[in-house]
């Protein structure tokens, strides 16, 4: 089978501190350079920290904060990590822990008790306490919970399907407030100190409302929605009561997410676990979608409007969606596939000879399969400080699948976004995802949004859910 020429997308730039115009592919270099994009148009001096965690443990979390304004260097991933000089020299703020009058301690021997399942009683005390802390919320902006791995029995519970995360996220979203799971493990614990600081900063910076960076190379016209789905099970039935709708709204750079999550009462069909929208359904979903990016632009609508989701477009959701936009706006259906069968390897040629290099193919490779498909390799290899860079190690990565089921025109404009929203999750430091952010953030509200029994119809902040 003969393929046309494939086409490379250069690694997209991110935009840095808004004054200074700063920009660069790496998001740790280019926050060490130029410092985050909201740092001088609305400054954070500081970020108050209150602390939910174990008795006696206080001066862990002491530590902890005083780790946050040192240096650091890298003790893995040497070839991507940037040295770390502490929070007030990069992000131009201040990390500070509340008093223990204001924190919560919770003494071990009052939360696991005999006749209880651990996963019960401890998510019954931590949620007694983040309702205790919703009453001081104006005396902190990020609310730590510290889990030793001595309380790690009630972690989960595989029979029931709980997760302490997920339960702790939807819980504190309830009280608007922004909270940081600490595993002893992977935070106080993990050997590269430099590693945490870089990822634990950023997400704090976040969740305290700031910017870290945005996309630098984005028609500013256009604005991306991303569809998810939860769906609930009955235990004593085994159908899905109801399927939850989860529409998130980003602008073109990146930023500006707001989501709106609600009870779908008209369901057409399900795939497995997938559901899929009437007409009148998909119609109010975008319908409140488009309703929430006006809310954000002062009655603005985008010119052209991108909507991702994983499964296939059925002909009612596709009407559905045009019922609701208006016919000046220019509306792109795509469909994202994760998991495909195509692999890519990259020759050279060596003395008249095709072989390999040892790197694979460039990251932003696309080519074209079909009228309506496209296949877009978003892992790969990447050029930092002149040296091949490859994330995810020795391996041959596969690339995404994207179906166009509305929408017409060339595919460099919507595999460039892709390839950029891939790189706009602000809740690790590496340098890029395999799915655009639309679709990573999905996953994680879908997960979250199962615990949330009293969802109310309104916009949610995402920093809540990270």
């Amino acid at each position: 089978m003969e393929f046309p020429a494939y086409s490379i997308i250069p690694e997209p730039n991110l935009s840095f501190e808004a004054f200074s115009q700063g920009q660069d592919i790496h998001p740790l270099r280019g926050l060490k350079s130029f410092s985050p994009y909201s740092a001088g148009i609305n400054p954070i001096k500081s970020i108050r920290v209150a602390a939910i965690y174990p008795s006696g443990a206080f001066h862990i979390l002491e530590n902890l904060v005083k780790e946050l304004h040192s240096h650091h260097v890298p003790k893995e991933r040497k070839n991507y990590l940037e040295e770390f000089n502490g929070v007030e020299s990069i992000f131009k703020t201040k990390i500070e822990l509340a008093s223990k009058e204001i924190s919560i301690a919770l003494n071990p021997t009052d939360i696991f008790k005999e006749g209880i399942q651990p996963y019960i009683a401890l998510s019954e005390a931590l949620g007694n306490a983040i309702r205790e802390m919703a009453r001081k919320r104006l005396d902190f902006d990020v609310l730590v919970i510290y889990l030793p791995e001595s309380w790690a029995s009630g972690f989960e519970h595989l029979e029931s399907g709980f997760d302490l995360h997920d339960f702790l996220k939807a819980t504190a979203a309830m009280q608007n407030i922004a909270t940081q799971v600490l595993r002893e493990g992977s935070s106080i614990r993990y050997k590269c100190r430099c590693s945490v600081m870089w990822r634990l900063s950023i997400a704090l910076y976040v969740k305290a409302g700031g910017i870290p960076w945005k996309l630098s190379a984005i028609d500013q016209d256009s604005a991306f929605i991303g569809i998810s789905y939860a769906s609930r099970l009955n235990q004593h039935t085994n159908q899905f009561d109801f399927t939850t709708c989860c529409s998130q709204v980003f602008d073109a750079d990146g930023t500006g997410l707001e989501f709106i999550a609600y009870d779908a009462a008209e369901i057409e069909a399900r795939v497995g676990g997938n559901p899929f929208l009437s007409r009148a359904e998909m119609r109010r979903l975008m319908s409140r979608s488009l309703e929430l990016y006006q809310r954000k632009h002062a009655g603005k609508k985008p010119l052209r409007l991108i909507v991702h989701k994983t499964t296939h477009f059925t002909r009612n959701e596709i009407d559905g969606a045009f019922d609701a936009i208006p016919g000046n706006i220019n509306l792109e259906l795509l469909q994202i596939v994760q998991d495909t069968s195509w692999r890519g390897i990259k020759y050279v040629d060596k003395g008249g000879q095709k072989m390999t290099d040892g790197y694979p193919l460039s990251r932003g490779v696309y080519f074209q399969i079909a009228p309506q498909a496209v296949l877009l390799w978003t892992q790969g290899n990447v050029v930092l400080n002149g040296k091949n860079f490859f994330k995810e190690g020795k391996n041959i990565p596969s690339p995404l699948l994207v179906r166009r089921f509305a929408g017409e025109g060339g595919w460099d404009r919507n595999c460039q976004a892709i390839l950029g929203l891939t790189k706009m999750n602000w809740n690790h430091d590496a340098l890029y995802d395999r799915l655009p952010v639309t679709l990573g953030y999905a996953h994680s509200l879908a997960t979250t949004i199962k615990r949330m029994n009293n969802l109310i119809n309104k916009p949610y902040e995402f920093r809540y859910f990270m």
